[in-house]
C-alpha cells in the first residue's frame, strides 16, 4: 500500500511561508507543490527558499505546478519556448516527482497576464494539448498531468471535461490533479451532486488532489443566482473536507493531497492559524483508519519517447477566436453586450457553442477576465 503525502502549495510568498512555518518545524508537511514559473516576480531568489525546495527535492517529495504556460493557445509563442527551457534547467537543479499545468489558455495579451479560460473540445485542441504535454514531459523528464477546471460556460461542457482530460493525458501516460474545490464550484453552479461529478472523471488517473477555499459571487448584475468561484481566498469549506473523505478511496493512484491558499488571504495571525487548522484536518482525514490508502498501480512514467516535431502544431483560426474572446471578456460592459459581440464574431455557430453558454456564467467569465487582466 502506498503512502499519501499531506502537502501544501508552497511558493516564494511570505504570508504562505509564515503560515506554514510551524507545520514545517513540527515535521507535519510531507510534500510541497511549487509553482516554479511564478519566480518571475522576484529579481533574486533567497538562498533559504532554495534550500527548502532542495530538501523536499532530495526526498522525492517535490512536485511542480505550472500557471503560465497557456497549454491550448492556438499560436506557439517564444514565451512558451522560454518556459520550457526554464523548466528543463530547473529539472536539472531539482528533482520533480511530477509536473502539472492548468487546463485552458490565458486570456491576456502578455505572458504572465490573463485568466485561464476553457476551450472547445475538438480534434484541433486535442492535438495541440497532446503536443504541449509531450513538450513539457520532454523538458522535465518525469510524469506530467493537468488540473480540472473550476469554471465552465454550460452543463454540456461540465459533462465532457473529464473525458477530454483523459484523452489528453493518455498518450503520455499522464495523470490528473482532481481539485475538489473546483468540483464544489461545478457542483453548485450546475446543480450536479458530487457523486455524479466523480463519475465524469477517470479516477484511476488521479495522482494528486487539491483542496482550497473560494468565495460566493452575489454581485452579478441582473442575476439572482449566486455563483461559486475558485478564488483561493478563504478557508476550506466543510463540504470540501467531506468530498476528500469520499474521494480518497476512489483514487487508487493518489500520492499527494495539497492545501492551497493565496498569500494575500493569509496576512493576519488568525488567517494563518485557520490555514494550519485546515492542514491538520486534511492530514487527519488522510491518516484516518477508515480512509483506505491508495494502492499504487501506475507510476505514470512513459516508457518511450518518440521524436518531437521541430515545429509545434498551431491553429491560426483557433488563435483568432481566442483573441476575440479575450477582447470581449475584458471589454464588454455585461453579458448582454458580450452575447451581442459573440454573435458578431467568428465564435458564433462554431465549436465553442457560445449559443449554449449560460448568461450568468458568461457574466462570471467577464469578472474573472477583468480581475486577472493585469496578471495574477
Amino acid at each position: 500500500m502506498s503512502e499519501i503525502y499531506a502537502s501544501v502549495a508552497c511558493n516564494l510568498d511570505i504570508p504562505i511561508l509564515q503560515a506554514s512555518l510551524p507545520l514545517f518545524e513540527e515535521g507535519k508537511i510531507e510534500g510541497i507543490e511549487w509553482s516554479f514559473d511564478a519566480l518571475f516576480k522576484w529579481q533574486e531568489i533567497p538562498g533559504w527558499f532554495t534550500d527548502l525546495v532542495h530538501e523536499f527535492s532530495e526526498n522525492n517529495r517535490l512536485v511542480g505546478h505550472g500557471v503560465y504556460f497557456s497549454l491550448f493557445s492556438g499560436k506557439w509563442s517564444p514565451e512558451q519556448q522560454q518556459w520550457l527551457e526554464k523548466l528543463r534547467k530547473l529539472s536539472g537543479d531539482f528533482h520533480f516527482d511530477h509536473v502539472s499545468e492548468h487546463f485552458g489558455f490565458l486570456t491576456g495579451d502578455d505572458f504572465h497576464k490573463g485568466a485561464p479560460i476553457g476551450i472547445p473540445f475538438t480534434n484541433s485542441t486535442l492535438t495541440i494539448g497532446r503536443d504541449r504535454l509531450r513538450r513539457i514531459q520532454d523538458a522535465c523528464q518525469c510524469p506530467v498531468g493537468l488540473e480540472n477546471l473550476a469554471f465552465s460556460y454550460s452543463l454540456e461542457e461540465v459533462k465532457r471535461h473529464g473525458e477530454f482530460l483523459d484523452a489528453l493525458v493518455e498518450e503520455v501516460n499522464g495523470f490528473i490533479i482532481l481539485d475538489l474545490h473546483n468540483l464544489y464550484c461545478q457542483s453548485h453552479n450546475f446543480n450536479i451532486p458530487f457523486d455524479q461529478m466523480m463519475r465524469l472523471y477517470p479516477l484511476d488517473r488521479v495522482r494528486e488532489i487539491h483542496i482550497s477555499g473560494g468565495s460566493w459571487d452575489d454581485q452579478l448584475s441582473g442575476f439572482e443566482k449566486i455563483v461559486r468561484r475558485d478564488t483561493h481566498d478563504e478557508s476550506v469549506p466543510e463540504e470540501v473536507f467531506e468530498y476528500l473523505k469520499l474521494a480518497i478511496p476512489q483514487c487508487k493512484n493518489l500520492k499527494y493531497v495539497v492545501l492551497e491558499q493565496l498569500g494575500a488571504a493569509l496576512e493576519t495571525s488568525d488567517q494563518q492559524e485557520t490555514f494550519r487548522n485546515d492542514f491538520l484536518k486534511m492530514q487527519a482525514i488522510i491518516q484516518h483508519p477508515g480512509t483506505k490508502s491508495a494502492q499504487s498501480v501506475s507510476d505514470f512514467v512513459t516508457k518511450y519517447f518518440s521524436p518531437l516535431s521541430p515545429i509545434p502544431p498551431e491553429d491560426p483560426h483557433l488563435y483568432r477566436q481566442q483573441k476575440q474572446l479575450s477582447d470581449i471578456l475584458e471589454n464588454a460592459a455585461d453579458s448582454f453586450e458580450a452575447f451581442k459581440m459573440l454573435q458578431n464574431s467568428t465564435l458564433a455557430n462554431s465549436d465553442w457553442r457560445v449559443e449554449n453558454w449560460e448568461p450568468v456564467m458568461l457574466e462570471t467569465a467577464i469578472a474573472i477576465a477583468r480581475k486577472w487582466k493585469n496578471g495574477f
